[in-house]
């Protein structure tokens, strides 16, 4: 198997995340699981595309790049998405994370959380928090718990279904 290379990655990266949005949304439909992301690309909307910008100009965008060829994308930033509450600590927040459909099996999204994880070790920070899709059949929350993240609240946007989750990582100061 081929080993996962993470680049950090930087506006220019804007239009290569949106394809992967949308390649995520294409697929989701066509499995008729639209409750998370909708049906209509990311990059054909003003306001999701504006919303990449920011994320990404509040953060820094990692790429996972499989021989070569990007194969995922995640924006760590150092607080969270307007709809969740923050935190009265430092945290990394995940935002964006998404894999390219043509590299399924070969553990991109494990890589990019890893990763995060790693980031949140390297600057000392002991929380890494994120939110996903809670609806349709929970494989979403599932997927992250099975990374090592532990649910910590629900929430709503509109009729959106949210779950936030938390993973705490040992640094050096609490080994």
């Amino acid at each position: 198997m081929s080993e996962i290379r993470m680049r950090a990655g930087g506006p220019e990266d804007v239009p290569l995340i949106l394809a992967m949005l949308d390649g995520a949304v294409a697929w989701l439909a066509s499995l008729g699981r639209t409750g998370q992301w909708g049906t209509e690309p990311w990059s054909t909307r003003p306001k999701a595309v504006a919303r990449v910008r920011e994320i990404v100009a509040s953060g820094t965008p990692w790429i996972a790049e499989l021989d070569g060829e990007p194969a995922g994308v995640v924006t760590l930033t150092p607080e969270p998405t307007a709809y969740v509450d923050p935190v009265d600590e430092p945290e990394v927040y995940v935002h964006l994370l998404v894999t390219d459909r043509r590299f399924k099996g070969h553990g991109v999204g494990a890589a990019l959380l890893a990763h995060a994880v790693a980031e949140a070790r390297r600057q000392r920070i002991d929380l890494v928090r994120v939110d996903c899709y809670a609806g349709d059949d929970g494989r979403l929350v599932a997927y992250y718990r099975s990374q090592g993240f532990t649910p910590v609240t629900t929430f709503t946007v509109g009729d959106w279904p949210g779950q936030l989750l938390a993973q705490r990582v040992l640094t050096d100061d609490r080994l």
